[in-house]
């Protein structure tokens, strides 16, 4: 059909959003997963820190998820993008969503649950190697080069706690300080911990023969070898939907995040958000666990609206 009534569209087929529809369908509430395919974590070939799934793929977990979810013959999900959202001016269907694809839904509410993109610093041949030997989390991908040499590409001074984790697990950590005004303070801790300091500034990231990461190239034409190289991306909230709506943000660190309650509603009614496009911090078990809590928040408001419809349907 091109246009269906719905309970729920989740926009964002990701951890957050295939966990609020579990929690949905289990509740047979008619939902529509509304997928555009490009997780966050989709460049990394495993997932860490995830109990019961600890070095799997990440989108191995996401197919088990939409196997999962075929349960359920309330939920359905679509490979697609939201061209347009809009809310309507009264009813039990608040919103109109339309597809790229050109097909038409009407729901009660929405999940938002798209995501972020992650913006690299300009080093050239960085991008190359992101989720490969370029990685930002020492969570998710410091057990895996433990004991090895262990380069840090900071953006501001605050990343310097990440180069501290890191030490924990390698004493071969080099952070990387040009252009960066760091505190005698917190040059003191890296030193004191054993942090090599560099300020050479760096020009590129170096490749094997095989295309692998070899290490770093700097100003003066020297390379030096590493075994991973751990950046501070600056998060891009996969916003537009929410912008749209006129859901309120805050600003922090330079990004605007949309403001949403425990349960993930927005400021705008019937709108909901859970995940990375909440949150820069939502790992996998975050926003899975976000995305559990909003389908029975969801869930939860959608049935006072049905007692509230019922009482009056039946002259109360």
């Amino acid at each position: 059909m091109d246009a269906t009534d719905l309970d729920v569209v989740i926009i964002g087929g990701g951890s957050a959003g295939l966990s609020a529809a579990l929690m949905l369908g289990r509740s047979r509430r008619r939902v529509l997963v509304v997928d555009g395919g490009a997780p966050r974590n989709r460049v990394a070939g495993h997932m860490h820190g995830v109990l019961g799934r600890d070095h799997s793929s990440p989108l191995d977990l996401l197919a088990a998820g939409r196997a999962e979810l075929e349960r359920y013959d309330g939920v359905a999900v679509v490979s697609d993008e939201v061209a347009t959202a809009t809310q309507l001016d009264s009813g039990a269907l608040a919103f109109e969503i339309r597809l790229a694809s050109g097909a038409r839904h009407t729901a009660r509410r929405i999940l938002v649950a798209t995501g972020l993109t992650d913006r690299l610093p300009d080093v050239p041949g960085l991008s190359r190697h992101w989720g490969r030997g370029v990685v930002s989390c020492p969570y998710c991908d410091g057990w895996e080069v433990r004991d090895g040499r262990i380069a840090v590409l900071p953006t501001t001074a605050a990343n310097a706690h990440q180069a501290h984790l890191l030490r924990q697990l390698s004493p071969q950590v080099v952070f990387h300080a040009a252009g960066l005004v760091l505190p005698p303070a917190a040059r003191a801790g890296l030193a004191a911990r054993g942090i090599e300091l560099e300020d050479r500034a760096v020009t590129e990231v170096v490749s094997n023969d095989d295309d692998r990461l070899r290490g770093i190239r700097y100003q003066d034409g020297t390379e030096r070898e590493f075994d991973a190289v751990f950046v501070a991306p600056r998060p891009q909230p996969n916003d537009a939907v929410l912008r749209e709506l006129g859901a309120r943000r805050l600003r922090n660190d330079g990004v605007d995040w949309v403001l949403v309650d425990d349960d993930g509603r927005t400021s705008v009614p019937g709108v909901w958000a859970a995940g990375n496009v909440v949150s820069a911090r939502a790992t996998v078990p975050m926003a899975m666990a976000a995305g559990n809590a909003a389908g029975a928040g969801l869930n939860g408001e959608l049935l006072d609206e049905d007692i509230r419809i019922a009482v009056a349907a039946a002259g109360g």
